[in-house]
């Protein structure tokens, strides 16, 4: 130990971060710190790292996460159709199976340049919001685009046609560090192309999104809604230009408005919400609380299609189906963090904190007593995020409103699992299109609130840089 600890205060020393600095210093690993998901999480860093139930799920229940995991990997089929468990896809839709886009339970991307195929990637769509759009507003969020509605689905059954194709095009932007140091960052351009059903509205806004890692679901849930809103209570209170804010979201099954936790911007307050919509938009599966096929009033063939529903009218995907797919994706573990007490991963959390990073990547919480499951429950888990809106300047912007969303903000995504995307999902495209070709390109898009971090990274040279991303790797 003493021997770390000289290497680790010489290693400090070599970049430049001094015991006058305000920032906490780290000169080992905190109690616990590698069990990320808490007494849930697991031990695995393959390519199937995302893919274990927590744990501390015993045998026992088990049996419903490996069905509920069948009915998440396992495409859908065109009805009507033998399999009735599993037919009434589409009739527009973006992929067949949650794993098309949620390969491995890991992260998506975008297209390249060259490809039309666009799964694991969808496309948001709206129009402008105006008051007599009040309630259309309240409850979805936004307003969809007339014709194409409020996502852009580029496949379809057969006798329907498919909306179009997507394309993402890039432009390089350079950034250099203090150093000297100048590495290109790429700027995502989207083509909408092939309209099948006629123009689009001219105001149309378009928001990418890639599908995020699906681990540690549950215990996001679990977290007490008062312990987001006191980190949105104590960045106010700083006034140090970090103003996280919640989201407020409709809630299908209460039908009100409630704390927003989940997607892109935090849109969706729940995970069985957040399941029914993807069901919806997706892969065009009815469920009991979207008993209706996603087409518009001006896409009849998509309306007079045949349809997965049961003889009574039940749902494509019947409610014990959408139970075990729930109990799936809360139970997804998340991986034990590695080398926490390395001393390059440790000087990287330093100028972490140094950069003020922790200021939206909340690091650690406690979940709730009475969490949807009891393996979720007072767990001392590291998301590494506030779960709040923030704005993040006009590079990454969307300008797309989404409930009290603005076309700048963005929820902090959670970083826990972040330095096996590569194992698990085979590519390092991060950010909520893909845009970013690695973890430093990703730190460098960050504006807005995040302008002062960003600029710290960028006066951080070649050994602090290779030190921060050693940490970040290790999450």
């Amino acid at each position: 130990m003493p021997s770390l600890l000289l290497r680790l205060s010489a290693l400090l020393l070599a970049l430049g971060l001094s015991a006058c600095d305000d920032a906490p210093r780290f000169t080992e690993a905190e109690p616990g710190e590698a069990r990320s998901g808490g007494s849930a999480t697991v031990r695995k860093t393959d390519q199937n790292a995302f893919s274990l139930p927590s744990a501390n799920l015993p045998p026992s229940r088990r049996v419903d996460f490996s069905v509920g995991n069948s009915f998440f990997r396992n495409p859908w089929v065109i009805a009507p159709s033998t399999t009735t468990a599993r037919d009434g896809l589409g009739p527009l839709f973006n992929t067949n199976a949650c794993q098309g886009c949620h390969i491995k339970d890991g992260r998506g991307h975008p297209p390249e340049p060259d490809d039309s195929n666009a799964v694991s990637m969808l496309v948001r769509l709206s129009i402008p919001d105006t008051p007599a759009y009040a309630k259309v507003i309240e409850q979805l969020g936004v307003v969809p685009e007339p014709v194409y509605g409020g996502q852009f689905q580029d496949m379809a059954v057969p006798g329907v046609l498919p909306e179009g194709k997507v394309r993402v095009d890039y432009t390089s932007v350079p950034v250099r560090f203090k150093d000297g140091t100048e590495i290109e960052l790429r700027k995502p351009s989207l083509n909408i192309t092939q309209l099948n059903y006629g123009p689009m509205h001219p105001d149309t806004r378009f928001s990418a999104r890639v599908a995020p890692p699906m681990i540690g679901l549950g215990l996001l849930e679990a977290i007490p809604e008062e312990a987001i809103l006191a980190n949105a209570e104590a960045q106010a209170k700083a006034k140090d230009g970090i103003a996280g804010r919640p989201n407020r979201v409709w809630d299908d099954q209460q039908q009100k408005t409630v704390l927003g936790r989940f997607g892109w911007k935090a849109g969706q307050p729940n995970l069985n919400q957040q399941n029914v919509h993807a069901f919806s938009g997706d892969m065009g599966l009815t469920t009991s609380l979207r008993p209706f096929d996603d087409c518009t009033d001006t896409q009849t063939a998509c309306k007079q299609a045949p349809n997965g529903n049961g003889p009574e009218g039940e749902p494509e995907v019947s409610d014990n189906i959408l139970r075990l797919v729930l109990f799936y994706t809360r139970n997804l573990a998340v991986p034990a963090r590695r080398d926490v007490s390395a001393p390059d991963v440790l000087a990287g959390k330093n100028l972490f904190y140094q950069a003020g990073c922790q200021s939206c990547h909340t690091p650690k919480y406690t979940t709730a007593a009475n969490a949807a499951e009891p393996e979720l429950a007072n767990q001392v888990i590291r998301p590494y995020s506030d779960l709040l809106l923030h704005d993040m300047g006009d590079g990454l912007a969307d300008n797309r409103t989404e409930f009290q969303a603005g076309g700048r903000d963005w929820r902090t995504p959670p970083l826990w699992g972040i330095g096996l995307t590569q194992a698990v999902s085979g590519h390092t495209r991060f950010l909520h299109d893909g845009r970013a070709r690695n973890l430093l390109e990703a730190v460098l898009w960050h504006g807005g609130e995040a302008t002062a971090a960003r600029q710290q990274v960028l006066s951080f040279n070649a050994e602090q840089r290779a030190a921060l991303l050693a940490f970040l790797n290790s999450l």
